[in-house]
């Protein structure tokens, strides 16, 4: 062990530089979400789902401007199949909804026809807020549970509040983006972005967990060395499995929004931004909090 303390590097030195790095992607992004927030798709806030076949191949624009001249409120236009499309609107009734079939010509084919209510909406975001919250509480007691023995005067809690703190870090940095692209390029939000958030909490947690272990296996290997020098060792011997890890995963869904198609496109994006965030956080914002933490500990 002491052979290869040499070839350590020292991760800990610029621990402030990493958090102004994060508070510099931060800062934007949390701005945005109390100026802007997020733009809710109709999961959310309610409307219109109407899905429809036309018999030959048709411009989205000519479908927008059907609908801005009916003034119907078009969320979006997805392609669901061959010369087939989802239209997420805003709450149409049967009426307006057979007067844009007949704006759009006789060759339509009505496939879906289905209004989400408020109500439903309001329920999926509580929903969703409970499932960040309950996560997060039960990532604390996991850790603090699987690292309680942990050798004294360390406290595993720590440990699980600190990745904890990371994984809110990259909760807000792929909210914070969202909030900037629904904002300046009317990106919404839907079930599935809800999806990625919870794989974006499960991957950072894994990656977290990798370091924070093989932090709990050096301690008593390396007693004779100080805490920072023991999470600084850790951090070397697990920085090529994590970024190897992370560039599989960013590689694969870079495929995917590359040639995925519209409908996954904004949940390839949000877990591209998520597990690139996760793997910074893991590595550069979770290492360095615990550090501190214990350093500020030991003084008093």
């Amino acid at each position: 062990m002491t052979d290869h303390a040499s070839d350590t590097i020292d991760f800990m030195r610029w621990k402030w530089a990493y958090f102004a790095f994060s508070l510099l992607i931060l800062v934007p992004g949390v701005i945005s979400l109390v100026a802007y927030k997020l733009q809710l798709a109709i999961d959310f806030t309610g409307g219109t789902l109407l899905e429809i076949h036309f018999q030959q191949a048709l411009d989205n624009s000519h479908i927008r401007d059907v609908a801005k001249s009916l003034r119907l409120e078009l969320s979006s236009i997805q392609p669901s199949g061959e010369n087939t499309y989802l239209l997420r609107l805003k709450p149409i009734t049967a009426e307006q909804n057979e007067e844009l079939k007949k704006a759009l010509g006789s060759n339509v084919e009505e496939k879906r026809f289905e209004t989400v209510g408020p109500v439903v909406g309001k329920e999926l975001t509580q929903k969703a807020l409970a499932a960040v919250g309950i996560a997060s509480i039960a990532i604390v007691v996991y850790i603090a549970w699987a690292f309680r023995h942990v050798p004294k005067p360390y406290s595993s809690w720590k440990f699980g509040i600190s990745a904890v703190a990371a994984l809110l870090h990259d909760v807000f940095v792929v909210l914070g983006v969202f909030s900037l692209l629904g904002h300046f390029y009317h990106v919404e939000i839907d079930a599935l972005f809800v999806t990625a958030m919870l794989t974006v909490i499960g991957f950072s947690v894994h990656d977290t967990i990798v370091v924070f272990d093989r932090v709990r296996e050096n301690l008593p290997k390396m007693a004779d060395k100080s805490f920072t020098e023991v999470v600084n060792f850790s951090l070397t011997e697990t920085l090529v499995r994590s970024l190897n890890t992370s560039m599989t995963v960013i590689l694969t869904l870079t495929a995917l929004l590359l040639f995925g198609g519209e409908p996954i496109r904004w949940f390839i994006v949000a877990l591209l931004v998520g597990i690139t965030s996760g793997t910074y956080s893991s590595i550069f914002n979770a290492a360095p909090l615990l550090v501190l933490w214990e350093s500020h500990a030991k003084k008093h």
